[in-house]
């Protein structure tokens, strides 16, 4: 699943770039606009490993690093293990996820969601109706939570939507400025957009499968009908 999404986004431009597991709170937290004492850092539960130094919660960190290192145009996609101390049949303490990032002189939300909608239409077939909902996350303003068409009932309604006919499938955002700052960037001249998606939530849609916890309970019943 995974090399298929990085092949869509690879299609549109998208490089790929990787970076440690095991991270400083800085990359993880601070220069996404996630200071010691903001009230965000409860959103995401954390394994520290000493006071500075983590297992990543999520794949942005990657996005800083080569921010750092690369002036505009930034075209990136950052695959990888990320960890939460969560564990029921939607959550694991270790998943996948992948996050883009694309800056550039005049990159604007229409492009985050032409990219986004290009993306899900690809995995989930072009008929599958795609929703842009106002969200919150501190690196991303004005953000969005993206919703596909519920799988199961093509909107309908039912058990596994909460009869509403959407499922919540990423995350995404116009990057914020204080996240150009803390790597140099000029936000007057640069902007740009970033989201993230979990492997597993993708695949667990695409086939149906109901428990997160089967991808990791090594089961070849389950396993070899990938």
């Amino acid at each position: 699943m995974t090399q298929e999404i990085c092949g869509i986004f690879a299609s549109l431009g998208f490089a790929v770039a990787e970076g440690p597991e095991v991270e400083l709170d800085y990359y993880n937290f601070e220069a996404l606009n996630m200071a010691k004492d903001h009230p965000s850092r409860d959103m995401q539960a954390t394994f520290y490993i000493t006071g500075n130094l983590l297992l990543r919660t999520h794949t942005s960190p990657v996005q800083v690093r080569v921010m750092e290192k690369q002036k505009p145009p930034v075209r990136v996609i950052a695959p990888g293990k990320v960890y939460r101390p969560d564990a029921d049949v939607s959550h694991s303490p270790m998943f996948h996820q992948i996050e883009g990032l694309y800056v550039d002189r005049g990159v604007t939300f229409g492009d985050l969601k032409g990219t986004l909608t290009f993306f899900l239409r690809h995995v989930f077939g072009e008929e599958i109706g795609v929703r842009f909902r106002p969200s919150f996350f501190p690196f991303t303003e004005p953000s969005a939570e993206v919703d596909i068409q519920c799988v199961m009932c093509r909107g309908k309604g039912c058990r596994v939507c909460g009869q509403s006919g959407w499922l919540e499938i990423l995350g995404s955002g116009m990057v914020d400025p204080e996240v150009f700052k803390a790597v140099g960037y000029d936000s007057e001249e640069y902007t740009g957009f970033a989201f993230g998606l979990g492997v597993e939530r993708i695949a667990m849609l695409r086939y149906g499968i109901s428990d997160i916890r089967l991808f990791t309970e090594n089961d070849r019943r389950f396993l070899e009908q990938f």
